[in-house]
């Protein structure tokens, strides 16, 4: 399959094949938005650019489009992601945004060994946190949130229950930085792209 063929655009394709749902676009979306804030950072320490650098930030935006593609019809652990990396297989998408896909979700058992696939899994669960964080601020905004807050809020177990905390702290364990750089790291890339996430928020009602 030529790179063309699985390219940020036909990710998008494939997502909104599989999904309906306007919070699991947005959420696929924030993940790529984070994801590719270090996929930059990657891109710049190795040293890439022109062509290759162009190549490993369009094969990180699209393993972040398609992590979940196949959860709103296959949410179970038994079915996700094997459903979606079964059709990825049979698509021939590249093996490394396979893997990667595997590894974010801890039951798969697959072990998260290239920088893609540890920043999926660091990106994935603070990702849908952030915009937990954001949807709870009066003006609904990502430019309200930072990474002070956003700790504290980890604290509190009855907010956002279904964010796995550990999964977090372990993911930007795995990046080598300390928790709060994560954080913020995360916060400024999507502020970046506050409009697309529907994260620039609003004044509140008077």
């Amino acid at each position: 399959m030529p790179p063309s063929s699985y390219s940020r655009e036909r990710a998008w394709s494939l997502l909104n094949q599989h999904t309906q749902s306007p919070s699991l676009i947005k959420h696929a979306l924030a993940v790529e938005t984070c994801v590719g804030s270090y996929a930059e950072r990657h891109a710049d320490t190795t040293g890439l650019v022109g062509e290759d650098r162009d190549a490993l930030l369009e094969t990180w935006s699209a393993t972040a489009l398609l992590h979940d593609f196949d959860y709103e019809k296959h949410p179970s652990q038994q079915e996700h992601p094997f459903v979606g990396i079964a059709i990825l297989t049979e698509q021939g998408w590249p093996e490394e945004m396979r893997t990667a896909i595997l590894g974010h979700a801890e039951y798969s058992g697959v072990p998260r060994t290239t920088p893609l696939a540890k920043a999926l899994f660091a990106c994935d669960e603070l990702a849908g946190f952030l915009t937990a964080c954001s949807l709870v601020k009066p003006t609904k905004s990502i430019h309200d949130v930072d990474a002070a807050g956003v700790k504290k809020k980890m604290k509190d177990k009855a907010f956002a229950r279904g964010v796995n905390r550990d999964d977090i702290v372990k993911g930007a364990a795995e990046l080598e930085i300390s928790l709060e750089d994560h954080i913020a790291n995360c916060i400024a890339a999507m502020q970046a792209n506050a409009e697309t996430l529907g994260l620039q928020g609003a004044p509140p009602q008077s």
